[in-house]
C-alpha cells in the first residue's frame, strides 16, 4: 500500500477516552481516543505496529510524508471530507460536536452549516438562537426535527483558537444542553437511530452517559479517561512522522 500522507486539521488534538472494544463499531474500530492526533500515515504505522489488523497481519506500506509539516500547524482541507463537514469551522469543531449524533438534538443536519449548531424545538424559551432544518438532497434529506424551529446554541463564530489553546475536546456544550433539556430521560435517544448505545460508540466508553446523568464534573469525567489516555500518548510517540 502506498500512502500519500496529508495533514490532519485536528492533528494537534489528542483527547478522549480510549475505546472500550465492546463498543467497537464502524464508528470506532481500534483502542484509540476520540481524537487521536495522527495523520493517515502515522495511523497506518500504529495499526501495523500494534498488531491490530486481522490475525495481526502486517500490511506492506510505503509512506510519502508531507514536507515541512508539524502537528501544531493550522491547516484547512482543500476539499470537504463530507457534505456535512463543509466548512473549516465544522471540521475543527467536529471532535467536540460529533457527540451530538448520540443525542436527541438536531446538530445542524438539514442546514448548510451542520456540526456548528445544535438545537431542539423542546428548548424554546431557554435559548434565543433558532434555526429550521429542512430536507437537503445529498446532505440530509430527512433530518431530525425537519421543518420544525429548533432552539439552541450557535458555534459558527466560535473562536477556534480557544480549542487549539485548550488542546481538549469541549465537554461543556453537551453538559450545558443536557442541563437545559426539559426531558432528560430522552436526551441520549440517538438522532441516528432508535437503538440505545450510540453515544457509547461515539465516545468509546460505557460510563459517559451515566456521568452526564449524575452531573459529574468535567474534571472527574476527564480523570476517568486515565491512565488510558496518558498511556496512549506515550505509545503514539513510536509512530510519529512529524514533530
Amino acid at each position: 500500500m502506498l500512502i500519500l500522507d496529508r495533514p490532519n486539521p485536528n492533528g494537534y488534538l489528542i483527547d478522549g477516552p480510549i475505546l472500550d472494544m465492546k463498543y467497537r463499531s464502524g464508528i470506532g474500530m481500534f483502542p484509540i481516543p476520540m481524537s487521536h492526533g495522527l495523520t493517515v500515515g502515522e495511523f497506518a504505522q500504529m495499526t501495523n505496529g500494534e498488531g491490530w489488523l486481522t490475525n495481526k497481519v502486517k500490511c506492506k506500506i510505503t509512506i510519502i510524508p508531507v514536507a515541512n509539516y508539524n502537528h501544531d500547524m493550522p491547516y484547512e482541507l482543500p476539499v470537504a471530507p463530507s457534505p456535512n463537514l463543509n466548512t473549516n469551522q465544522a471540521i475543527m469543531l467536529y471532535p467536540s460536536t460529533c457527540m451530538f449524533e448520540g443525542t436527541y438534538l438536531n446538530h445542524g443536519r438539514g442546514t448548510y452549516f451542520p456540526f456548528t449548531v445544535m438545537g431542539s424545538p423542546e428548548l424554546k424559551g431557554i435559548y434565543d438562537f433558532f434555526y429550521t432544518p429542512t430536507g437537503i438532497k445529498g446532505m440530509a434529506e430527512t433530518p431530525l426535527f425537519m421543518n420544525q424551529v429548533c432552539y439552541g446554541i450557535d458555534l459558527r463564530n466560535y473562536d477556534l483558537n480557544l480549542l487549539r489553546e485548550s488542546k481538549q475536546i469541549n465537554l461543556q456544550w453537551i453538559m450545558e444542553l443536557y442541563k437545559a433539556h426539559p426531558y432528560k430521560e430522552k436526551f441520549f435517544n440517538s438522532s441516528l437511530s432508535n437503538q440505545m448505545g450510540t453515544i457509547e460508540k461515539l465516545i468509546g466508553t460505557g460510563t459517559f452517559r451515566q456521568q452526564i446523568f449524575d452531573g459529574v464534573s468535567e474534571a472527574s469525567i476527564r480523570a476517568s479517561w486515565e491512565p488510558g489516555l496518558s498511556q496512549y500518548k506515550v505509545m503514539r510517540k513510536k509512530y510519529l512522522l512529524y514533530p
